[in-house]
This record gives C-alpha cells, structure tokens and sequence, in this order.
C-alpha cells in the first residue's frame, strides 16, 4: 500500500476519534459537568493521536507540510459532515457545500505545480 494511502486510511480513522472527542459531549455529556466531559474527551483523543501521529509521519515522506495540512483539512470536513448530520442530528445546509469548495481551492492551491 502506497504511503499517500497509508496517510489518508490513518488520518480518516483519526478524524472520526477527534470529531467525537471534540463534539460527541456536547450530545452525550451535556448533563455532565465541564470535567468530566474533559476528561473523556481526552480518552477518546488518545486513539486520535495514536492514529494521527503516524499518519503524519508517513504522509511527510511524499507531501511537503502544506499538503499534509490541507490534506487534513480535507479529511476533516468530509468525517464532520456525515457526523454532524447523522450523529448530532444538525440540518443540512448550504455552508457545507461553499467550505467544501473552499477547501478544493486550498487543494488546487497546495498541490499544484
């Protein structure tokens, strides 16, 4: 499996960690105080790093710094749309689609000769 693979594979899985450690309280936890939610939060952001620090070191073998951010923004918004519409139940709005195409221009931007 090529590297560029490897990155986007551990970087997805990444994303889905970060994305519930970040977000998932604000449905699961809300009852709960501040701390506590913290703390899980930092539990679940363990496997996040874990997944995301390899994914990184692996990805800078063939993607100048830039290209791995961007790469990663790209990642991020396509796991936190699904999240935000399945999970936390969150209308679907036209916002997703302008970020999305904001986010092909910093593609075309970065990865561009």
């Amino acid at each position: 499996m090529s590297p560029l693979i490897k990155t986007i594979l551990l970087l997805s899985a990444s994303n889905v960690f970060m994305t519930f450690a970040w977000y998932a309280h604000l449905r699961e936890l809300s009852a709960k105080p501040w701390y506590i939610a913290a703390l899980i939060s930092w539990g679940i952001a363990l496997f996040e790093y874990l997944l995301q620090v390899p994914a990184n070191r692996i990805g800078y073998q063939q993607l100048e710094l830039g290209q791995l951010k961007v790469l990663q923004e790209v990642i991020t918004l396509a796991v936190f749309v699904p999240f935000s519409l399945l999970y936390m139940k969150q209308p679907l709005s036209w916002n997703f689609v302008w970020a999305s195409l904001c986010l092909c221009g910093a593609v075309y931007f970065m990865f561009r000769k």
